[in-house]
């Protein structure tokens, strides 16, 4: 069964990823670490929440020059805290869990984008992301 406005079905990564997001935006907002707020949560969170969060804010500095140096025309001051938390989690993604294909990784970062930010993000994430997958998992 799919979600309602998405072309994916449930499915338990795909919640993951749209909890990971969450997470952060409430951070970012709060402006406060993301720990401070996945401590806070009263329901645990999933194993792949976890990896994705602990993730990606490991490795922020590093995906945030990455998404800098492939989003042409943009700072990341600039981008609506949606799409940047979409982009981030999707490049840790594309840097570091070699499991999960690129299509996917894109995919679900653009029905993300689109679901929760701006009527242009599915297209902006669309395009920055595929910049970073050169760079993250080069052809050949």
């Amino acid at each position: 069964m799919a979600r309602r406005g998405s072309p994916f079905p449930d499915d338990e990564r795909s919640d993951a990823r749209e909890r990971a997001m969450l997470l952060f935006y409430e951070a970012d907002t709060k402006q406060v670490p993301v720990a401070e707020i996945v401590a806070a949560q009263v329901l645990p969170i999933d194993s792949l929440t976890r990896l994705l969060v602990d993730g990606t804010a490991a490795h922020r500095d590093e995906v945030d020059a990455v998404i800098a140096a492939n989003a042409r025309g943009w700072t990341l001051k600039r981008m609506p805290a949606i799409d940047l938390t979409v982009l981030r989690i999707a490049s840790f993604e594309l840097f570091h869990r070699p499991d999960v294909p690129t299509a996917v990784v894109l995919d679900e970062a653009v029905e993300l984008a689109k679901r929760f930010s701006t009527d242009d993000s599915g297209r902006f994430v669309n395009g920055v992301l595929a910049s970073v997958a050169k760079i993250a998992r080069p052809p050949g």
